[in-house]
C-alpha cells in the first residue's frame, strides 16, 4: 500500500512532460527527480546554479560540491550547465522555467500559495518560492490535505504570509486534485478511495466538481 506521500510524488511525476526544463521546490518535491522516466528528456533545475539535476546518488558517491537549492547532495546528468546564482534567477524571471512544482503549506480557493514561513519559526530566508511562483510557466503544489492536527490545508483564505496571491494553476494533495481557472477552484480528480463528499468534509475552501471527475487517481 502506497503512503500518502507516495501517492502524490506519483501523481505528481505525471505533470512532467518531455522536453521541459522544471525546477523542484525544497521538500517533498525534490523526491521527483528518481520518479522522472528513462523515455522522457527533462532538464530540472535548481535556482542554486544547476541545469540537469539527476536522480539522488548512491551512498558513498556522493559530491558534497554538488547539491540543490536545498543543501542536498545530488547528482549532474549528461549535458548538465552550472551558473551563478543571479543568472540563474534571470531564467526564473525570464519565463524559461515550464514548471515549478513546490511544496504548500495552506493554498486559498483563489490559488493563493503561502509555503516560506510560520510565524514564530525561525526561517534561513524565502528562498526562490517567490520568484518561481511569478515565474514559472506553471505552478503546481504538492502538499498534503490537513496538517497533523487534522486541519486542512486547502483554505477558503490563507491564514500564514503569502509567497503569492492566484498563482497556483494545480494542487495535487494526497487525496484530491484541483486546477483553479477563471470560474474557480474545480476537483477534477480523487486520489486513493475517497468520495467527494469526504473532499468536502476536509476542505474549507469552496470548489465545483468537473464533469469528468477522474476518480481512481493514484491506486493504492
Amino acid at each position: 500500500m502506497l503512503t500518502s506521500r507516495q501517492r502524490i510524488i506519483k501523481r505528481a511525476a505525471k505533470e512532467i512532460k518531455d522536453g521541459m526544463n522544471v525546477n523542484l521546490g525544497i521538500g517533498m518535491p525534490t523526491l521527483l527527480a528518481n520518479e522522472i522516466p528513462d523515455t522522457i528528456d527533462v532538464f530540472l533545475h535548481s535556482e542554486n546554479g544547476l541545469l540537469g539535476i539527476g536522480p539522488y546518488p548512491y551512498e558513498g558517491e556522493e559530491d558534497p560540491d554538488l547539491i540543490n537549492a536545498g543543501k542536498e547532495t545530488v547528482t549532474a546528468r549528461s549535458g548538465a550547465s552550472f551558473f551563478d546564482n543571479a543568472e540563474s534567477f534571470a531564467m526564473i524571471r525570464g519565463g524559461h522555467i515550464d514548471l515549478a512544482i513546490l511544496g504548500g503549506m495552506e493554498v486559498s480557493e483563489q490559488g493563493d500559495l503561502a509555503n516560506w514561513m510560520i510565524p514564530g519559526k525561525m526561517v534561513k530566508g524565502m528562498g526562490g518560492a517567490m520568484d518561481l511562483v511569478q515565474g514559472a510557466r506553471k505552478v503546481v503544489v504538492i502538499m498534503d490535505h490537513v496538517n497533523k492536527h487534522g486541519e486542512t490545508k486547502v483554505r477558503k483564505e490563507c491564514t500564514l504570509p503569502l509567497t503569492g496571491m492566484q498563482v497556483v494553476n494545480r494542487l495535487i494533495t494526497d487525496r484530491a486534485v484541483f486546477d483553479f481557472t477563471k470560474e474557480g477552484m474545480i476537483l477534477t480528480e480523487i486520489i486513493g478511495e475517497h468520495t467527494v463528499d469526504e473532499i468536502r468534509a476536509c476542505t474549507e475552501a469552496t470548489f465545483t466538481v468537473a464533469d469528468h471527475l477522474v476518480k481512481e487517481g493514484v491506486r493504492r
